[in-house]
């Protein structure tokens, strides 16, 4: 399947970012009073901007993103990726209690098991507060990982950079701005804590087949440019869920 995309404006969190654009699903939140950054609320007045309708979660459309999903045959989206150059942003979204956020603990808990893994990690400070750095070995050597945290109300995105936006912030560029424009649509149902919010690839999507995807039929790539093949990175899942939110 093949989408094409554009770019961006600002958001929540107290900082700010951009976009605009040429195609896909339309988000109906308008948001001129926003002097923050995202990723927003479904329920928050976010930057009036196209963006990528997968249930759950919204993304922007940024120039020279390409965005990646390998999803089930009934449309299902196991995992999302955005690819910007020689840098990859792999995005998850959770269910969160209402009294407070989860991501210090879920920090905690991927640095524990990449350290038992052979893995060096290192906290320090980003846009969003502590993220989490790692070096990891693979087949084709040592890979450089940096996990971002944001927890909104009932809901927590995760964000996983590979490339050089992992060891260098100031290389994120326009995959920082998809993150900063995200809008997460958490629904009002009782969720365990930590359980991935439902993706969905659009319906137009899902009826679009992909001549040349053949090859792999699960890997749905949105924006053009690039057919569909493995994403960048793997990323090892969050611990599962305790409690309900």
């Amino acid at each position: 399947m093949i989408f094409s995309r554009g770019r961006r404006d600002s958001g929540r969190h107290a900082q700010s970012g951009r976009p605009d654009i040429d195609s896909v699903a339309h988000d109906d939140e308008v948001g001129a009073e926003s002097a923050g950054r995202g990723p927003y609320d479904v329920t928050e007045a976010a930057p009036e901007v196209q963006r990528l309708d997968l249930g759950s979660l919204r993304i922007p459309a940024v120039g020279g993103v390409e965005v990646r999903v390998q999803a089930d045959p009934d449309g299902t989206i196991q995992q999302v990726v955005l690819v910007h150059g020689e840098s990859a942003l792999q995005l998850g979204v959770f269910a969160a209690p209402r009294s407070e956020g989860i991501w210090p603990e879920v920090r905690d808990e991927i640095r524990t098991s990449l350290t038992k893994d052979g893995a060096t990690t290192q906290e320090t400070d980003g846009e969003y507060g502590v993220e989490l750095l790692a070096r990891v070995d693979t087949p084709d050597g040592p890979t450089e990982l940096r996990f971002v945290g944001v927890d909104g109300p009932r809901w927590m995105v995760r964000g996983v950079y590979q490339g050089t936006a992992a060891s260098s912030p100031a290389a994120a560029g326009p995959l920082a701005e998809c993150l900063a424009g995200l809008v997460v649509d958490r629904g009002n149902e009782a969720k365990p804590v930590r359980e991935p919010l439902p993706l969905r690839l659009p319906r137009e999507m899902a009826q679009q087949a992909d001549p040349g995807a053949e090859a792999q039929p699960n890997a749905a790539p949105v924006n053009g440019m690039v057919s569909g093949h493995q994403t960048p990175h793997r990323d090892k899942p969050s611990p599962r869920p305790r409690g309900s939110s």
